[in-house]
């Protein structure tokens, strides 16, 4: 795609994967409407970045996706390109006692709800550009699931089979659908501290950036990479042994 003027929505803009990629695409002449639950964190978001746009809304009510869309193309008419970041991740085990189903359903309706619901709502208004990109921020554990968070790993694999089709489905429009698999990234998702081991947000996010300017469709970076080659066997003894490490450990 190309990465330079674009009309940019990222959802989760505030802070991480999300704020890093905005501040990218300003960089290189975007407008950029960063969108999130927190008016506190979008401000502090503009400091830094001050060309941002930034808007409330919590993704994972429906009504707000709607009204959020609405706002947003009557407001930015040349929008042509979402980035579907926002996202949780919970821990979970499963053999535990029973937990407030309430906290999953959360999960479910930020992770798969809102961006296979806004890039429907979305899809007719990107298909009328020259050029559009909706871009989803899944995950390495889509292709793996990580078993000490698996509704988080459920909904990324849901979320990669939905890009899938999406894709296939508007190949006849301007709209290039690409899919962006993050390994652990040093982030707070999941909670502050959890993902300190992980790849450094601004190495992650300048390689990202700089695949999204190829024709790449689906972007990997370290092991995930090699997660979009390994066969379902390799998968699933990858996934058993980190389980297995992770318990050695804690």
């Amino acid at each position: 795609m190309q990465v330079s003027g674009n009309t940019v929505l990222i959802t989760g803009g505030a802070s991480g994967i999300g704020l890093a990629l905005a501040e990218r695409f300003v960089n290189e002449g975007s407008t950029v409407i960063i969108c999130g639950r927190r008016e506190a964190k979008l401000q502090e978001a503009k400091e830094a970045v001050p060309a941002l746009h930034t808007r409330v809304c919590d993704v994972s009510d429906p009504e707000q996706r709607i009204a959020l869309v609405d706002e947003v193309t009557g407001t930015f008419p040349d929008l042509n390109v979402l980035v579907n970041n926002a996202g949780m991740q919970q821990r979970a085990n499963l053999l535990g006692p029973a937990e407030d189903w309430s906290r999953f359903r959360k999960e479910i309706e930020s992770n798969v709800d809102a961006p296979m619901h806004l890039s429907m709502l979305l899809a007719p208004h990107l298909a009328q550009k020259p050029r559009a990109a909706i871009i989803n921020v899944s995950s390495g554990l889509a292709i793996m699931p990580g078993v000490w968070v698996p509704v988080y790993s459920a909904t990324k694999a849901a979320l990669h089979s939905f890009t899938i089709s999406l894709r296939i489905q508007l190949s006849s429009t301007p709209i290039e659908v690409i899919e962006v698999f993050p390994p652990a990234v040093n982030t707070d998702l999941g909670g502050v501290g959890l993902h300190t081991f992980g790849a450094p947000l601004n190495d992650f996010a300048d390689s990202v950036f700089a695949d999204l300017g190829t024709d790449k469709l689906e972007i990997g970076y370290g092991g995930t990479e090699e997660r979009l080659k390994s066969t379902r066997e390799e998968l699933n003894e990858m996934a058993r042994q980190a389980w297995e490490r992770m318990n050695s450990s804690s």
